[in-house]
């Protein structure tokens, strides 16, 4: 039968089979038996003394069951059967039986060991039970980190004898043949008694006689090996060893427990230490990362620029610089930050330590706001960027266009005043009246002809003023010059009409052919004037279709050019027919057409300017059509490469969601899976710093909207970021869920179940539950919530711990560790009291010297510092109260 810490308890053929099979093999020593039967003599002395009685003879003095009895009462504390006093075998063989009755009622089950046998003064048998009775009274119940007793036993020795020089425990028998291993467990606990420095390895006779004396004089351990026969036995037994250290084990357990008690303070202050570092790290993280934004937020908001396009392409180049730059190491520095949030809140939760609450303002959701305002800063300064720029460059051109009309206007009106003011026709004779008659209207003509040009000239300076130009001044002034001249020329018109109107009563002679020729050539001569502009006019398009729009209405135009040419050579053949007539007739001055200033000359040059001006007018315009296609090439590519990257972040960030949610695997699956998902993400990087490229290009070439794609950069980048942010957001969750699995203790299966059920829930897989979800779940998984008032407050009581915050919700971190805390035990304040407690010898405070002996510096001068001293009664100078530093450990915190 095997006993609860893995002992076999069966004896008897067990025990006469191993000895049997060693002596097969020539491994049975027969000094064995010698030493167990010194040593078992000495062990049952050890506890018969108690009784004031002793034994002389092993096989002679247990024959009559009276001392066997009484060696059981004492080592058992309960008292056995009344003994039979009687002298006769069976008298014996009763006594044997009541104690070997007794022995197998504490569970040990003695296997061809039987009363006859002991009565008889069988050697071997009397020395198995004497050994079972040592196993079950002296060794079963030591127990070092859940292993057998032999093995703890073992284990307990190598740890108290591992910093010593020359020792090496791996068994019961050689390992103790030098006596350095006795005395290095004497001197751990009590080094007062041995000088160990002064033990040599080579002297294993007085190393043994000086453990075995300090042990009997100091320890009340009494000899029960003999040094000659270790020394001298090849293979010492290692029954006989293990019964000798067991008695050191169980005088040595005071100060084991003392040891216990400081592992388990150490362990407390190293996880509040640690803790405290990372809060710490968290306030300076946060603290630096607010500050930043703080800084930049005023950049982003300033609108302010010199209303110039370089200006504004300088600011443009800055923001791209902040984005490529400065921004990249602020959204680490925000991922780690929510990391060490997490990971400090996993790690208070399972040191069951309250959760964190950072410095006000300094809260995840606290950043998580400032950062969500960053990024609206970040979009609408883009957006004022891009419109800037367009306003500024229509701006540009508006003035450019603004500059040619007015130039072309004022070249046309310079001396038209001086023209209006003349009086020559009161000394022209009646057909120069005429002609100055036919030449006015056809200047009022002309006049009216350009009405719309002064119009467009006022209507361009109001855009300009309206789109806020730079150097509206200038353009106001040279505006108004040009309408208060446009006044005048009209006043003066009229008022010159009027007097040629008032001397057309004396002069009517009217030429025909020179009247016919004015009247044709005016409006030629300002359709080609505005040919002239048209094809030297400056355009701006972002589209194919405006250029295509553009090429196509010059291709209209082309075709007009046969009809004008029939016009020219009608106006230049009325000219030739005047000289005709006037060479045929010899008219003097004939040749001065008095209706025009215009001449065939006019004509000539500026139609051959016209048929100039169209072929630079398609060289231009095939050059713009390039440009059109070369931007739609730049469309193009930005749409191929952002159709694959934006549906492969939505892939990834599926995948990694679905990973989120428990489903697939093991949490080490998960762990796995993602970290692939991390490595594809950034091994990805090249492809969204190409695509920065492109775009880059797209915008300095002016391009605004892109047909060929929904995806914009900046809907790509919230996307990465995003991305980036869910993998370390997730690994960071599964790790968690990993410390808190191994921690407290659960299953995997344990762990599926609690993610099942909370995915069965979480409908809308957000990774959080309402109250009543968060109810349903906990139902589901066998928590009875009652449906009246008192289980309402129960309700209540578990959302508090829970959701600390009142959210609103629940999260799978605090489902989970509320889960496991109802299944699993922590470390609580009143182990720790317990422990001080033990370490201050039952004492309600505690002393400084008594930390420092029993803690490592560090943590005992940690102790010292913030314990408060002892106010209770029966305090001594320098107390420390315990008590209150342990409750504080999981109370609330100032930090």
């Amino acid at each position: 039968m095997m006993m609860e810490n893995g002992l076999s308890m069966e004896y008897g053929d067990g025990y006469m089979e191993q000895e049997e099979e060693w002596e097969r093999e020539g491994l049975l020593d027969p000094a064995w038996e010698k030493q167990q039967k010194k040593t078992f003599t000495a062990w049952c002395n050890s506890h018969l003394r108690k009784a004031g009685t002793a034994i002389d003879n092993i096989e002679e003095d247990f024959r009559n069951g009276l001392k066997l009895m009484l060696l059981l009462e004492v080592i058992s504390g309960e008292t056995l059967p009344k003994p039979d006093r009687g002298k006769m075998r069976f008298h014996k063989i009763a006594n044997v039986n009541k104690a070997l009755d007794f022995i197998a009622s504490k569970g040990v089950h003695l296997v061809s060991i039987g009363a006859e046998e002991i009565v008889d003064g069988n050697l071997k048998m009397t020395l198995g039970m004497i050994w079972t009775i040592i196993l079950r009274f002296a060794i079963q119940d030591i127990s070092v980190e859940e292993m057998t007793a032999k093995e703890g036993l073992l284990l307990w020795c190598q740890r108290k004898t591992a910093p010593y020089k020359n020792v090496n425990v791996q068994n019961f028998h050689l390992s103790f043949k030098d006596g350095l291993a006795f005395c290095a467990l004497i001197h751990r606990h009590r080094p007062d008694l041995i000088d160990y420095a002064k033990l040599s390895k080579d002297n294993p006779l007085e190393n043994l006689n000086t453990a075995f004396d300090v042990a009997e004089k100091y320890l009340d351990i009494p000899r029960m090996l003999d040094p000659d026969d270790l020394i001298n036995t090849p293979k010492p037994d290692e029954r006989a060893i293990m019964t000798y250290v067991s008695c050191y084990y169980h005088a040595f357990q005071g100060a084991q427990q003392a040891e216990t008690a400081a592992n388990r303070i150490c362990k407390v202050l190293k996880v509040n230490q640690e803790n405290e570092r990372l809060m710490e790290e968290y306030e300076r993280l946060a603290s630096d990362l607010l500050e930043w934004i703080r800084r930049t937020m005023p950049w982003l908001n300033s609108r302010q620029a010199d209303n110039s396009l370089a200006g504004v392409q300088k600011k443009l180049e800055e923001y791209r610089t902040y984005r490529r730059k400065h921004k990249p190491p602020r959204v680490e520095q925000k991922a780690k930050l929510e990391t060490n949030f997490n990971t400090l809140q996993t790690k208070l939760r399972l040191s069951n330590r309250p959760a964190y609450l950072p410095t006000e303002g300094k809260t995840v959701s606290d950043i998580s706001n400032s950062w969500k305002g960053l990024e609206l800063a970040e979009k609408a300064f883009e957006e004022w960027l891009l419109a800037e720029t367009m306003r500024l460059e229509r701006l540009e051109h508006l003035a450019q266009k603004f500059k040619h009309k007015a130039d072309a206007h004022e070249d046309w009106t310079r001396g038209k005043e001086e023209m209006l003011q003349s009086q020559d026709f009161r000394q022209c004779k009646l057909n120069e009246l005429k002609a100055l008659k036919k030449k006015h209207e056809a200047f009022e003509s002309d006049l009216a002809a350009h009405q719309d040009r002064v119009e467009q000239i006022a209507a361009i300076a109001q855009e300009l003023n309206t789109l806020e130009y730079h150097d509206c001044v200038s353009v106001n002034a040279r505006c108004q010059r040009i309408c208060d001249q446009w006044d005048r020329l009209g006043a003066l018109t009229q008022r010159r009409r009027t007097a040629l109107d008032e001397a057309e009563r004396i002069l009517e002679k009217i030429d025909i052919l020179h009247l016919e020729f004015a009247k044709r050539a005016a409006p030629f001569n300002n359709w080609l004037d505005g040919t002239r502009e048209d094809l030297v006019d400056m355009f701006i398009v972002h589209t194919m279709e405006e250029i295509q729009g553009l090429i196509q209405a010059h291709d209209q135009f082309k075709a007009t050019l046969g009809e004008a040419d029939k016009e020219f050579n009608l106006i230049v053949n009325l000219v030739r027919e005047v000289e005709s007539i006037v060479k045929q007739h010899q008219i003097p001055g004939g040749l001065e057409n008095p209706y025009t200033t215009l001449t065939a000359n006019d004509m000539t040059r500026k139609w051959s300017d016209v048929r100039q001006l169209v072929p630079q007018r398609d060289q231009t315009l095939a050059n713009e059509l390039r440009k059109q296609q070369n931007n739609e090439m730049l469309r193009r590519q930005f749409a191929e490469k952002a159709n694959i990257v934006g549906p492969w972040i939505e892939r990834q960030m599926d995948a990694v969601t679905a990973i989120g949610m428990g489903l697939q695997g093991s949490l080490e699956d998960q762990l796995h899976r993602l970290k692939e998902y991390e490595q594809a993400v950034y091994a990805y990087k090249p492809n969204i710093e190409e695509l920065e490229k492109i775009h880059q290009a797209v915008q300095e070439s002016m391009i605004f909207e892109n047909r060929y794609t929904n995806y914009t950069m900046e809907t790509l980048r919230v996307g990465w970021e995003q991305l980036l942010t869910s993998i370390n957001r997730n690994i960071n969750e599964v790790e968690n869920q990993i410390l808190t699995r191994d921690s407290k203790g659960i299953s995997q299966e344990q762990l599926n179940e609690f993610r099942s059920s909370f995915n069965h829930f979480d409908k809308n897989r957000t990774g959080r539950l309402s109250p009543e979800e968060f109810k349903s779940c906990l139902v589901s998984l066998g928590y009875s919530i009652g449906k009246d008032r008192q289980g309402d407050l129960d309700f209540q009581r578990i959302l508090a711990v829970v959701d600390p915050n009142n959210t609103g919700y629940v999260h799978f971190d605090a489902f989970l560790d509320f889960m496991t805390r109802e299944s699993t035990d922590t470390d609580t304040a009143e182990q720790v009291i317990d422990s001080f407690r033990i370490l201050a010898a039952d004492k309600a405070y505690i002393l400084p010297d008594e930390l420092r002996r029993e803690l490592p510096p560090d943590q005992a001068e940690y102790c010292i510092q913030r314990m408060p001293p002892y106010k209770g009664p029966n305090g001594v100078p320098g107390a420390l109260d315990y008590m209150s530093f342990s409750t504080a450990l999981y109370g609330e915190t100032d930090l």
